[in-house]
């Protein structure tokens, strides 16, 4: 069945915990022997470990996620805050390199510390694409003093799968098809595998599959039926099968503008959390509106603070006509709140809109003359804010106490600068 697919010589490269080796970088430190950690912000004891060297969670089983309060006093430990301008400027350097292999058009920049890169037809000027890969790493490591990690494959997906299910032990891992029985099916749980989260996997084994080869040899009618386009998706994965050019997303059907955030503190009533959900809102309606798209489904994640014993609630709800409009979007958030909110303290908020259509398909009716005057509200908003900055033009509730969007402003992916 693979005779015709394409079978290209994708890399995936990920820095090995890019923080940690940035600042160690920085301090002329060695992140394979010293133990590192960077913490989000030494203020808070509740602060997260962004990233945390191998030494960091070998001796001290402090890792990524863990709490600043978790990390015991000893001679030993280095802790940083992040310095996010100068990780992107390192991941933007790292880019630079890779282009002095390949054209900028062969790299898909995944995130700050993970790359695609096509090294096909690159041959007759470097050699075996596995050779040329391990220089790229070789050169990394000399310029940066950054470890990495490559996996190969013949398409996105089996890059990324080598890269997360072997080379990150190893270092290198080249999948082809063939490996696909005895590497791919054999893993378990399914959440495993990329592209898999809990909620899937949860339904995937209510219908008795476990493992990715229960998937390849499931029903495609079956799953199609329970997933959509999604379910074909997840079949021809199971198969190591992938059709999307270099960066274009591997799952087609979870496209959507969703937004999570951590708050700074316990929110304890509903007015506060209300704040920061229309906050959140905005940012989501102005992502869908640059890209001229709407949506029919409206999710609301609610996760309460460990002081109060956790939990929480994820729910969704479908409207009958897609919208980007900012106060349709909050006014169904908060329906959601009051249904199902425990009165507790909340320490993280989702948002996210799905089911995602042209806003060209967005009727106008010719009595609503108001639908129209919100939407080149909503993009002149947008556009200030695009040109003067994000804190250009805000709503009065972001100025009150509760309100984040002037503090995040001045945070780079969340982080200080």
């Amino acid at each position: 069945m693979y005779k015709d697919l394409p079978n290209r010589s994708i890399i995936c490269i990920d820095m090995r915990c890019f923080y940690a080796s940035c600042m160690a970088m920085l301090e002329n430190l060695d992140p394979m022997e010293v133990p590192i950690a960077v913490v989000g912000n030494f203020q808070q004891k509740g602060s997260v470990v962004l990233a945390a060297s191998p030494p960091m969670k070998k001796r001290f089983g402090i890792k990524t996620g863990s709490r600043l309060y978790e990390i015991p006093k000893h001679p030993d430990i280095k802790l940083f805050e992040p310095k996010m301008e100068f990780f992107v400027r390192t991941s933007m350097e790292i880019t630079n390199l890779i282009n002095q292999f390949v054209p900028k058009e062969a790299i898909h920049v995944y995130s700050v510390d993970e790359s695609f890169v096509d090294l096909t037809g690159t041959e007759n000027l470097w050699g075996p694409p596995e050779e040329t890969a391990k220089y790229i790493q070789e050169s990394i490591y000399n310029q940066f003093q950054i470890p990495s990690a490559v996996g190969m494959g013949p398409n996105m997906l089996m890059a990324k799968l080598a890269l997360d299910l072997e080379a990150k032990k190893d270092g290198f891992a080249k999948w082809t098809y063939e490996d696909v029985p005895k590497k791919l099916w054999p893993i378990a749980p399914l959440s495993e595998m990329w592209g898999i989260g809990r909620r899937t996997e949860r339904t995937l084994n209510n219908m008795g599959i476990f493992k990715i080869g229960d998937l390849a040899h499931a029903s495609l009618p079956m799953l199609e039926k329970r997933f959509g386009i999604m379910g074909n998706q997840l079949y021809h994965h199971a198969w190591g099968i992938d059709l999307s050019p270099l960066g274009a997303l591997l799952v087609q059907g979870q496209i959507s503008f969703g937004k999570g955030q951590m708050l700074m503190r316990d929110y304890r009533n509903r007015d506060e959390i209300l704040t920061v959900m229309l906050e959140m809102c905005e940012d989501v309606a102005r992502r869908a509106r640059e890209t001229y798209q709407v949506g029919r489904t409206i999710t609301l994640g609610v996760t309460y603070s460990k002081d109060a014993f956790g939990g929480g609630f994820h729910r969704a709800r479908t409207i009958d006509e897609p919208t980007n409009d900012t106060m349709k979007i909050f006014k169904v958030c908060t329906q959601l709140l009051d249904e199902f909110y425990a009165e507790r303290p909340v320490r993280h908020i989702d948002i996210s809109l799905t089911k995602l259509e042209s806003e060209r398909s967005m009727q106008l009716s010719l009595f609503d003359k108001s639908r129209w005057r919100k939407r080149k509200l909503g993009a002149t908003m947008d556009r200030l804010r695009s040109k003067y900055g994000t804190t250009s033009v805000l709503r009065a509730v972001s100025y009150t106490a509760a309100g984040t969007a002037v503090k995040r402003a001045q945070l780079l992916g969340g982080h200080k600068k």
